[in-house]
């Protein structure tokens, strides 16, 4: 137990951080204050896709800092920044996602998303999937899952359900009295849990046929974590409103809520300033994004699928790993048991790569290096995570 921050001044999350004292990072690595070097096996829990300190992203930043940086809050003044991050991230969607607001986070998005379907369709009930993790604002906390993590903050967001994943009986809950169903494409916290395409896409049928509208929180999954552009692309199904944070800023704070111009204009009348943020949309961030849709266009698919394919076969050939779930570079890796989860991630950290926990699944631990991670650092990590693997067990 550390109260290290604490004893800073700074707001403490858990008794057990990492501690770890960072000087620079650069690609796949993070430079301690001693010197030593880590690699980042999970690119900032997937917020650093591209790496640490990519020159295209750090470029963009240098450029949009010297021309200005907050101006006004969100919606009233136009700004290039915005207008070239909106742009890009837009061509790279379905046509019907025509319209983007940009806010400050992933859990801001859900919030949002949330709104927009009870004012667009006058109805108030929210659905949303077992196992899910949407964040912990109040209305993302609502919507998310795990009951012992919601009950000490309750009571939440009313109206809101949890329906089975991956159960098409549980679907009958998709009535004409439902707004929205919040889900993630593919579970993040749940330990990497893809679903059944046909039930997604029963789903995203029921929605269309009762008139409720289909969530995707693609926070995690989405903008290339999976191995394609956005993870509904595996799937064949498109939202309503799509949900987008972590790697979208290219390693700034940003999230966004993207929709159609029909519903996103219900947030400017009826009242006014529906949904209103201060610096959602900053340039700064916004300019990274850009720069980010940029390289996400340019990626190599066909090598992050080699390197998926790498990381999976190399994890499935340890003695004591029980499963592995992986979509692209998206990877759940169960041991035998929590324990033996922690002396792997604790090892590996302190023989210099970063693997972490999932919040609700404690019998497995997350793998998701950059999508552009070398050779030399891929063949590093994981020769040294297998082995801190078998130590675990010995």
């Amino acid at each position: 137990m550390s109260d290290e921050l604490l004893r800073d001044g700074l707001a403490q999350t858990t008794l057990h951080p990492l501690g770890l004292r960072v000087e620079h990072a650069k690609g796949s690595r993070l430079t301690l204050e001693n010197g030593e070097e880590i690699i980042d096996f999970i690119s900032g829990i997937g917020a650093s896709s591209f790496g640490h300190a990519h020159p295209d992203i750090l470029s963009a930043i240098h450029e949009q800092v010297d021309k200005h940086l907050h101006v006004m809050v969100y919606g009233e003044i136009r700004q290039t920044a915005q207008d070239v991050a909106a742009d890009r991230l837009l061509s790279l969607l379905p046509a019907a996602l025509d319209a983007v607001y940009f806010v400050n986070s992933g859990a801001e998005a859900i919030d949002a998303a949330m709104k927009l379907v009870r004012r667009v369709t006058h109805r108030s009930k929210i659905l949303a999937i077992e196992g899910g993790y949407h964040g912990n604002t109040f209305g993302a906390l609502s919507v998310s899952s795990n009951a012992e993590r919601k009950a000490p903050f309750g009571p939440l967001v009313g109206d809101t359900a949890i329906i089975p994943w991956n159960d098409t009986e549980g679907l009958d809950a998709i009535d004409a009295s439902v707004a929205g169903v919040v889900m993630e494409t593919v579970q993040g916290d749940a330990g990497i849990r893809i679903p059944d395409p046909e039930w997604l896409r029963a789903i995203r049928d029921k929605c269309t046929q009762v008139g409720a509208h289909l969530v995707l929180d693609e926070i995690q999954c989405g903008f290339g974590r999976t191995g394609r552009p956005f993870a509904f692309e595996h799937f064949g199904v498109e939202p309503d409103h799509l949900c987008l944070g972590k790697a979208l800023g290219g390693g700034m704070p940003m999230g966004a809520l993207v929709s159609s111009k029909e519903h996103l204009r219900q947030f400017a009348h009826s009242p006014s300033l529906g949904h209103i943020t201060t610096f959602g949309g900053h340039p700064v961030p916004c300019a990274a994004s850009a720069a980010a849709s940029a390289l996400l266009q340019s990626t190599d698919w066909n090598r992050v699928e080699q390197v998926g394919q790498s990381i999976e076969a190399a994890m499935r050939g340890c003695t004591h790993v029980r499963e592995v779930r992986r979509i692209g570079l998206y990877i759940a890796v169960e041991l035998d048991s929590s324990e033996a989860v922690n002396d792997a991630v604790q090892t590996a950290m302190q023989r210099g790569v970063l693997v972490f926990y999932f919040l609700s699944t404690p019998q497995a631990f997350r793998i998701a290096p950059p999508l552009n991670i070398n050779d030399v650092d891929l063949q590093e990590a994981l020769d040294t995570l297998i082995a801190c693997i078998e130590q675990a067990h010995a």
